[in-house]
């Protein structure tokens, strides 16, 4: 007889249309009581839904019960880690899910006790498929999931060896039917032969059918549900009514029985068809907004606040990992599956830009701190300017400085090809407060401008540089522009991107593309979970109308192009024949950098209702393939073809719509065409055009019926007792803001190249002037005091050097260990990579969690390594 084994958990969304702070006070009760009952009856175990940060807040209102959270963890009847927050795997860093166990992980051992070393994300919208060489990063060897199955096409088994890119490999557990499979509540208690009959015995069938499994997985417990009370007699009575056999279990133990199996299929790829259960494969663009703030939040922790803080270690200045922490855990916060696919209420919302806005606050003033306490270091005065470099290799490259000086007439001694970007003019102000030893004196403020200057410095690795500010008698160039023009034109070593008759084209020195950038609409009859086009509706093309052309000096040029559209402003209007209409007005500022890439900055000002905006790009890139960037490695996707009755084998149309990380390729074998996303998570490959979407608006928080998606409302809103639920924030009415980059190349697609672009487009300007003229420009300046301390530092240093070859994703202070720091690098290709013997020489090979590894001389494919320095 087969044996199922039962675990009782809870699913634990932090936030969904309710906050956090309702969670909190849901926990006190529920959490509670699991401790009560955990401690009456031995034969009980709970899972506090993988994450610890639930544990910490409830802990934070019940310190007393943390002693009783340790002795259950220690007897292994509750269950706590190994993430901080129920992390969505499509959308985020790679780093960052990375340090999302890390953190849970730490957080755990130091709190509560050993930690649940078990992958366990059980409602997340899908997989990326290099989860498994994620979660071998901190040592973790199995996977408990729900969706993105599919037992017809996939594999037969629903417990099976998944396999990462980097031939890492995971145990997997699947519960197709949901972590509600076996959902005991009391009214199930009551009706135990018909709760058997049509329900558990029904999913075990499924499991036992799909494998001939021998032991099934069944886990009992939904979203804020309470913990099985007196188990023991519950399974007894379902032993009495089913035809298998139950026992009390966990997901780890239920874990070690799989790996007795040596019969287990394999399987390679991501995890996201809507078979049992729906992905909404759509959520990449819901709410753009929020996966906008969190691009840009993890490239300032990963490539400014981390970095510096290595810097600064080295200069004799200690930032504590306490911040740093709290830092992530902010950012980490903004990363499940409903908060970060944006499938939440407006009330959430807020919630969410408020994280964000702290987070931001921490790392800004982080850095401020860096800045100052080193620029007084080195006793600067207000004619120098300190740049540092963030990449562990020297750098000559064009780079931003912001000064405040006197006089436009300066430059930077050092800085070739140098302009002015941006100018700004503060005049004269009478009767200004300052404190000296006399006490206080009343003078007059001078006029200043605020600069920002762009040139080329050459920077050591790791490190700074400090620069002199010398007076001259002429202004450097600023931008100049151009009356409109029906032919407006920039260029870049035999490339161009000219506007003519209404089109935005592209010409190299064998070709002319026309209209390579198109801006598309269509309404938007979804919701915050799902796109879903409009019956009657076809995307539409926005007219550009008139270009400009703007140049600085004689080398940079930017071409700038707008439109505007007249549209119907909702839903309604669009089936109406007297519809309303609503404006919208676009502007794009393209420009090529000094690696030929098209650097793109487009506002949108949006005042329609119900729609999406994608980007519609057409290389003429003979392909039917794209090559995806996807956290840690590259995928490549083809069209499938959907069948016309999908709905009888999907729960939502699997629509050939899908998940990037930075960077989609189209490749011929002889050019290529390549995409750069700050944000955007969403591409669509159809009849030799590439479409990125860039934004879909609604007013609703889940609807039913929708064409892509039949049947109920996601989100609750549909059933029984739950109300329909508008979002008028999520219309992301106003200005929009958006980034990104391409390039045509007339070469083969090759990954390392495709990488050091990627690195280099993200690297960012870090500089500072010791000023007096405006003590909030750096927005604690007035606040970081001179101290008595007086360290000599060099006006140049490195951390280290590791040469450009390596492409490293992390570089940040040793959590464990005093005066190290840790270095993570990736190998972002399908061929091994090459570690330096003076590397392995200097550091120490350990996983994401600091333990030693065994000795390697070079990173798989589509692997990462991390290795612990000391100062």
């Amino acid at each position: 007889m087969p044996t199922t084994y039962l675990v009782n958990h809870t699913h634990w969304d932090r936030e969904w249309y309710f906050t956090t702070m309702d969670a909190l006070v849901l926990s006190e009760q529920l959490f509670t009581e699991v401790l009560d009952e955990l401690e009456a009856h031995s034969d009980a175990n709970f899972c506090l839904d993988g994450q610890t940060s639930v544990v910490d807040e409830y802990v934070d209102i019940h310190p007393e019960a943390k002693k009783r959270i340790q002795k259950l963890v220690a007897e292994g009847r509750l269950f706590v880690g190994p993430w901080y927050t129920q992390t969505d795997a499509l959308i985020p860093d790679a780093e960052s899910i990375i340090r999302n166990l890390v953190l849970g992980i730490n957080d755990t051992k130091a709190n509560y006790g050993k930690p649940m070393m078990v992958g366990y994300i059980p409602d997340t919208f899908g997989f990326n498929a290099q989860m498994p060489t994620l979660l071998k990063q901190v040592g973790i060897d199995s996977f408990v999931f729900w969706r993105g199955s599919n037992y017809d096409h996939q594999l037969k088994s629903l417990y099976f060896n998944w396999y990462g890119l980097s031939g890492k490999k995971v145990l997997a557990a699947n519960f197709p039917f949901g972590y509600f499979t076996a959902q005991i509540t009391p009214e199930s208690k009551t009706k135990i032969n018909q709760f058997v009959k049509e329900r558990f015995d029904k999913a075990a069938d499924f499991a036992y059918n799909h494998g001939h499994n021998q032991d099934i997985l069944m886990p009992s417990g939904i979203d804020q549900m309470n913990i099985i009370k007196n188990i023991g007699d519950t399974v007894k009575k379902l032993n009495d009514h089913s035809k298998y056999h139950t026992v009390i279990s966990s997901y780890p133990e239920f874990i070690n029985i799989l790996r007795k199996k040596n019969d287990l299929p394999n399987y390679k790829g991501e995890l996201r068809l809507p078979t049992y259960a729906r992905v909404h494969r759509t959520i990449g663009s819901v709410r753009h907004e929020i996966k906008r703030q969190n691009f840009l939040l993890e490239k300032k922790i990963l490539k400014r606040v981390e970095p510096l803080a290595v810097i600064a270690h080295k200069a004799g200045l200690t930032i504590g990992n306490g911040v740093l922490i709290k830092l992530w855990k902010k950012l980490l916060e903004c990363q499940p599956h409903d908060t970060l696919g944006g499938s939440v209420s407006d009330n959430v919302t807020t919630d969410i830009f408020h994280r964000f806005k702290e987070a931001n606050e921490i790392a800004d003033g982080i850095e401020n701190m860096i800045e100052k306490k080193l620029a007084e270091y080195l006793k600067l005065g207000s004619d120098q300017v300190l740049i540092f470099n963030t990449e562990p290799f020297e750098v000559n490259a064009f780079r931003s400085v912001e000064v405040l000086t006197p006089s436009k007439q300066i430059e930077i001694v050092g800085m070739e090809d140098q302009v002015i970007e941006s100018a700004k003019h503060f005049p004269e102000r009478h009767h200004i407060l300052m404190m000296t030893p006399k006490g206080k004196e009343f003078t007059d403020e001078p006029e200043y401008y605020q600069l920002k200057i762009n040139g080329k410095v050459k920077l050591p690795a790791l490190g700074y540089k400090v620069f002199n500010i010398k007076k001259t008698n002429r202004t450097l160039s600023e931008m100049q522009i151009e009356k409109a023009s029906e032919h407006a034109r920039i260029q870049n070593n035999g490339q161009s991107l000219f506007f003519e008759d209404g089109h935005l084209n592209f010409q190299t020195k064998a070709k002319k593309i026309v209209s390579i950038l198109q801006l598309v609409d269509s309404a938007n009859d979804g919701d915050t979970y799902d796109y879903s086009p409009l019956k009657g509706d076809k995307e539409q093309i926005l007219p550009f109308q008139k270009a400009t052309k703007a140049t600085i000096g004689t080398s940079r040029e930017c071409l700038i192009v707008e439109g505007s559209a007249s549209l119907p402003k909702s839903l309604a209007d669009r089936q109406s024949e007297n519809p309303k209409y609503a404006a919208l007005n676009y502007k794009l500022m393209l420009k090529f950098n000094d690696r030929g890439m098209i650097n793109v900055h487009l506002v949108v000002n949006n005042q329609v209702l119900s729609h999406r905006i994608r980007i519609r790009f057409n290389p003429e890139v003979n392909t039917d393939e794209v090559i995806a960037e996807i956290q840690a490695g590259y995928v490549t996707t083809k069209n499938k073809d959907i069948p016309v009755d999908w709905n009888k084998y999907y729960d939502e149309k699997p629509v050939n719509i899908y998940n990037f990380d930075k960077t989609v390729s189209l490749t011929n074998g002889a050019r290529h065409f390549t995409f750069w996303g700050a944000g955007q998570k969403e591409y669509q490959y159809e009849n030799g055009s590439l479409f990125i979407t860039l934004m879909a608006t609604t007013s609703e928080l889940g609807k039913p019926n929708l064409a892509w998606r039949p049947g109920r409302a996601s989100g609750d809103t549909t059933n029984q007792g739950h109300i329909m639920m508008p979002t008028p924030l999520a219309e992301e009415l106003g200005k929009n803001e958006f980034d990104f980059a391409f390039s045509f190349r007339d070469q083969p697609f090759d990954m390392k190249e495709n990488n050091r672009l990627t690195q280099a487009w993200l690297a960012p300007s870090v500089s500072y002037q010791m000023q007096s003229l405006n003590l909030f420009i750096k927005r604690l300046d007035n606040k970081i005091w001179e101290t008595d301390d007086d360290p000599s530092i060099p006006s140049e240093m490195s951390v280290m050097d590791m040469g450009k070859d390596l492409d490293v994703t992390a570089i940040y202070p040793s959590y464990l260990t005093k005066n190290a720091y840790i270095i993570r690098i990736q190998n972002m290709s399908d061929m091994p990579q090459k570690l330096p013997n003076s590397l392995l020489g200097s550091g120490t090979l350990v996983n994401a969690l600091e333990e030693p590894i065994n000795a390697i001389n070079a990173i798989s494919p589509y692997d990462l390594v991390s290795i612990q320095f000391q100062y």
